[in-house]
């Protein structure tokens, strides 16, 4: 490793190398590239999480946040979209507390402040990744690689596809899970401090290092995965096993297998089933805790899961991870938003976006050749290390285990961003050992930190506010039908009226249209396009809804009953459906019946404000009704 580092001696002299002052220079970098977001609105999400969510006001009792979602929605809601970070949703009504309202300043000043913290452990981090675990008598832990993890730190700390988690106040979720992950990581670390004998360890270190990746999970989902980096960590940095030899003596069936140590320490078993034993502990209580199963995406959200061929889902997946791979690469091309239409299915293997997943299994399978096969101990420990913290974390987001609600998401890259920059420095450091021109690749060193954080510093004034956001993303997702947010509403209605020309079963966007020419007033022509679509796709019931919708506000009351009973009978646990049914029945006269509904309606989904509103009337006019009567 020591090699490697001095490879680097050309890019970062001798006197930035003390910890000090490399980690002061990692949190100075990372606070100016991201400090012109510090007097931004809320944008986007922050409205629903934030400035909409009860459970930040002092009248909501601390207890509920430990039974709500993270928007404020019941976890036992049918309607309830099941992310479970009740520790976040503390901080911001923290933030709220302390600043005496909803001003934004206070809560994009403690995203900063947390960007540039979890900087500044990610030396410490890639300390030990890129040099091992080394201490001096007194239990210090040596540094064994201050280029290399210097140059990783900044890499990381200029990253332009942080910009979502770090001038989004909803991005915390991914910082706050981001800090007590590396905390659960390096406190696994420090387990192994103070042995005197090889295999030893820290019972009390392990633990805590689980009970910190429990806490990662209390504020984003993906934290959980540390116990599955720590795993790792142990078995080839502190256990020393070369995998590929197990696997070979494995499939030739080696009677050699039962000398290899690492197979018979009883400390190293015992810590893989700490490890599981807790992973499986929380994640049991997790799912526990969401009551009614995983949440219900819809088409738009994530529309590959939705195809039925197996085919087509695998190949989009795929084209997704390239995708993501591709911002970490090449973070210009960024967007606040990838879903609703923004990009289109692969349906054959003559789409030629398949090069770009082509490409990514190319580098991939390259890289975990080298991982596995390469003699040098050194350079397959941290291609291994490096491979497993750029995947590891991203697993939750990948749709191998659940459906995931987006297509891609910059968010989720932020702890998988750790793992890429270092296999990037590794990659530096290789070049600088096979090159002469030592300066040249400095300099372009030096050019990928300053642009990105140029980058950083553009992008942060992008999420400044909603308008600037938005349009912002027109150059990345043309196609994506939030444009009807700017207002735009001809621009949007021709984007989705040549969607369906391309594809007459886009229902998302026939609904767009109706639900666009709705809310603008204009219903007959509303109810023209809902009629259209309903002939093109008859069995669609959201398209059943809006019409009915429609058709309920044109007071043709008859027709919109039918299809609203209709929308119910195919998707009857809706409570929008029958909630949307009782109105009509209210505005009818049908009292009964919309008491009936109503209540259905709020058995479905109790939170629903404007439904309990809406009953609250009807059921304050059935009262002076009957008093009449009496």
């Amino acid at each position: 490793m020591a090699e490697l580092d001095a490879e680097l001696d050309h890019i970062f002299p001798s006197s930035v190398l003390p910890p000090s002052w490399a980690k002061l220079v990692v949190g100075f970098v990372s606070l100016v590239c991201f400090a012109r977001s510090y007097d931004g609105e809320f944008v986007f999400d922050d409205s629903e999480a934030i400035v909409n969510n009860k459970d930040l006001r002092a009248e909501t009792p601390l207890g509920d946040l430990w039974h709500h979602d993270f928007w404020g929605s019941r976890l036992s809601s049918n309607t309830s979209h099941k992310s479970y970070r009740p520790l976040t949703v503390l901080t911001f009504r923290i933030n709220y507390y302390l600043s005496g309202g909803f001003h934004p300043v206070s809560f994009h000043v403690v995203n900063i402040l947390l960007h540039g913290g979890i900087s500044v452990l990610m030396v410490d981090v890639f300390s030990v990744l890129f040099g091992g675990l080394q201490y001096t008598s007194k239990g210090r832990r040596l540094n064994l690689a201050p280029r290399s993890s210097l140059l990783a730190a900044l890499l990381f700390a200029v990253h332009p596809v942080h910009t979502e988690c770090v001038a989004g106040v909803v991005g915390r979720a991914d910082l706050l899970g981001a800090l007590f992950f590396l905390l659960s990581f390096l406190g696994y670390c420090k387990a192994f401090r103070e042995h005197n004998k090889e295999g030893t360890h820290s019972t009390f270190w392990v633990l805590l290092s689980i009970l910190l990746g429990a806490l990662a999970m209390l504020c984003k989902e993906q934290g959980i995965t540390v116990l599955g980096l720590n795993a790792v960590f142990d078995i080839l940095v502190i256990g020393k096993l070369n995998v590929l030899e197990i696997v070979q003596k494995v499939l030739h069936k080696d009677k050699s297998l039962e000398s290899i140590g690492v197979l018979r320490n009883g400390g190293l078993l015992f810590r893989m089933t700490l490890l599981a034993s807790g992973g499986a502990g929380v994640l049991f209580v997790r799912w526990r805790i969401m009551g009614t199963g995983p949440p219900a995406f819809t088409e738009v959200d994530n529309p590959a899961s939705f195809a039925e061929s197996i085919f087509v889902r695998a190949i989009n997946y795929n084209y997704y991870y390239s995708l993501n791979a591709w911002l970490l690469l090449c973070p210009w091309w960024l967007c606040f938003d990838w879903s609703m239409g923004c990009i289109p299915l692969i349906k054959s293997v003559g789409d030629w976006r398949v090069i770009a997943l082509a490409a990514l299994w190319i580098c991939l399978i390259g890289l975990i050749r080298q991982a596995l096969c390469s003699e040098d101990s050194h350079r397959r420990r941290i291609l291994t290390l490096g491979l497993g913290f750029l995947i590891i974390p991203f697993l939750p987001a990948s749709n191998l285990f659940f459906r995931v609600g987006f297509v891609v998401a910059e968010r989720v890259l932020y702890l998988p961003s750790a793992g890429y920059c270092m296999l990037l420095t590794f990659g530096f450091g290789t070049l600088s050992k096979h090159t002469k021109k030592k300066k040249l690749v400095a300099a372009f060193v030096l050019g990928i930190l300053f642009i990105n954080t140029l980058r950083c510093m553009i992008r942060s004034g992008d999420w400044r506010s909603e308008e600037q956001l938005f349009r912002s993303a027109l150059s990345v997702c043309p196609l994506n039908a939030k444009y009807a947010d700017l207002n735009r509403h001809v621009d949007a209605l021709n984007a989705w009226r040549n969607a369906t020309v391309l594809k007459p079963e886009h229902s998302l966007a026939w609904n767009n249209m109706i639900i666009l020419l709705d809310n603008t007033g204009n219903l007959a022509q509303a109810e023209a396009v809902g009629r259209e679509a309903l002939e093109l796709i008859p069995n669609d019931h959201s398209l059943m809804f809006s019409l009915a919708n429609v058709l309920g506000k044109s007071q043709k009351y008859k027709e919109s009953e039918a299809l609203f009973l209709k929308a119910i009978k195919a998707h009857p646990n809706a409570a929008s459906y029958h909630g949307n049914l009782a109105v009509l029945y209210h505005r009818w006269g049908h009292l009964d019946l919309a008491k009936k509904h109503y209540e259905i309606s709020l058995q479905l989904d109790p939170t629903a404000s404007g439904t309990k509103e809406n009953y609250g009337l009807l059921r304050r006019k059935l009262e002076q009704m009957q008093k009449k009567d009496v």
